[in-house]
């Protein structure tokens, strides 16, 4: 098995770490380079090759992506709605990936989207629905924005904005 990434151990840790203790680690004291900028950042965990949880921020609201990274680990393990908080007896068994994102860039077509490359925003009012790119069973921009549009809530009719960004993905 290929060694993980640096922001992948940092969410390891951190689950393990909060999983047995309820406690929170503190960052590294020496951060990398990527540890040290402010993005949005998404926390993948897979058991058995199943989704077991997902979450995390659009833009940056802790002041590193070290923090980022602790803070929704946490809440991929504990905080997904669609799954029970992850058990001390899974933990040898997750797959962590950590997705950085670049800032979101308004879109005005679904031409400008590419579900393998992009990911992608459906915002209407204070609604946004984010689904990231390269997902297994994502294959056309349709797919992707439907999907997007529904985990935010945004009928079908509703008038809606889009904007896509990259992701620098870890394992």
């Amino acid at each position: 098995m290929p060694e993980e990434h640096e922001l992948v151990k940092l969410a390891r840790r951190t689950i393990e770490h909060y999983v047995r203790t309820g406690e929170i680690i503190k960052p590294p004291e020496k951060l990398t380079e990527e540890m040290k900028k402010r993005a949005g950042v998404f926390v993948s965990l897979h058991r058995h090759n199943e989704l077991r949880g997902c979450i995390g921020t659009i833009e940056p609201v802790h002041e590193n992506v070290a923090s980022e990274v602790i803070h929704n680990a946490i809440s991929a393990a504990t905080r997904d709605p669609r799954f029970p908080p992850v058990r001390e007896e899974e933990l040898e068994d997750l797959e962590i990936s950590v997705d950085v994102l670049t800032e979101p860039e308004p879109v005005s077509s679904l031409d400008e989207l590419d579900p393998k490359r992009y990911g992608v925003i459906v915002q209407s009012g204070s609604r946004r629905g984010l689904l990231l790119p390269d997902l297994e069973g994502v294959d056309t921009v349709e797919q992707q924005v439907e999907i997007a549009r529904r985990k935010a809530w945004i009928g079908p009719r509703e008038p809606y904005r889009l904007y896509r960004f990259r992701v620098i993905r870890y394992h």
